[in-house]
């Protein structure tokens, strides 16, 4: 158990998904997204090369990130998150939202004492487009889709609790969904009730790493600053006509541990439902 504990730290997968709609039937053949979140600063070998070429070998048309890409603590540097995020835009066009970790190096500079604001300015110049409770259209094919990024108050990142967030405080940030197929990056999975309320087609969070451990083909046992089981730690889940995608992460912070939860890449290939 501890070798294979260690072996899935240091490795990472590509997990595929499928994901059909009436609402893309302007797409006359498949269009691939690469989702990634939680890197929290991993590096698998020299710039992480190695996540780059798997990235490029899927040949995506969209790169989404869903947050924490940096570690927001005391004591740590944006330079790992910046080298890797920083090539994303000359493989496919990058859309990043906001995790925990970004929001809170963006509203508290004096207490982490990170140039946060350089960082994403930064990005910002070499392609990535940050979506801090912003909307984007884009076309697939002839398919318009629009690509949301929620970014909820910080006091609902709190440890072992998982206080109220209203779906009126969601539309307040992010106005009402537009009509067509709609992604709404939305990091923290604890509030899925509220962003399915919301009406998302396809919900992309990440931050609970999986569950850290997992009971092979179940689910995750320790969430991290939860604790306790959430049913959506990991994996794809159908809601009705909609889809919800939560990444297991490519790192891990304070607590490194994986069993039996690997890191991971995910493509997902969007395709028409006749």
């Amino acid at each position: 158990m501890f070798f294979e504990m260690r072996h899935e730290l240091r490795t990472f997968q590509t997990t595929n998904y499928r994901i059909y709609s009436q609402k893309l039937k302007g797409l006359n053949k498949n269009k691939k997204i690469i989702f990634l979140s939680d890197l929290h600063n991993q590096k698998y070998d020299r710039d992480n090369q190695t996540l780059l070429k798997k990235i490029r070998d899927e040949k995506p048309d969209l790169i989404l990130v869903g947050g924490d890409m940096l570690v927001g603590q005391v004591g740590y540097s944006v330079e790992p998150a910046f080298s890797f995020v920083s090539q994303l835009p000359d493989i496919a066009p990058t859309y990043h939202g906001y995790g925990n970790h970004e929001q809170r190096l963006k509203e508290k500079p004096k207490v982490f004492k990170i140039d946060y604001e350089g960082y994403q300015k930064g990005l910002e110049q070499c392609g990535v487009v940050f979506l801090n409770n912003e909307t984007v259209d884009i076309m697939l094919g002839d398919t318009p889709v629009y690509i949301t990024g929620l970014t909820i108050p910080l006091v609902n990142y709190q440890h072992f609790k998982t206080p109220k967030l209203s779906s009126q405080e969601i539309r307040k940030r992010i106005g009402k969904k537009e009509d067509g197929y709609h992604i709404l990056l939305a990091h923290n999975p604890a509030y899925m009730k509220e962003y399915l309320n919301w009406g998302a087609d396809l919900i992309l969070s990440g931050h609970f790493h999986g569950g850290l451990i997992r009971i092979p083909g179940f689910r995750g046992l320790i969430i991290p600053g939860i604790g306790s089981y959430k049913k959506y730690s990991g994996g794809i889940y159908k809601e009705k006509d909609k889809r919800i995608i939560v990444s297991k992460g490519l790192g891990n912070h304070t607590f490194k541990i994986r069993l039996f939860n690997k890191a991971e890449i995910i493509s997902i290939s969007l395709l028409h439902k006749n």
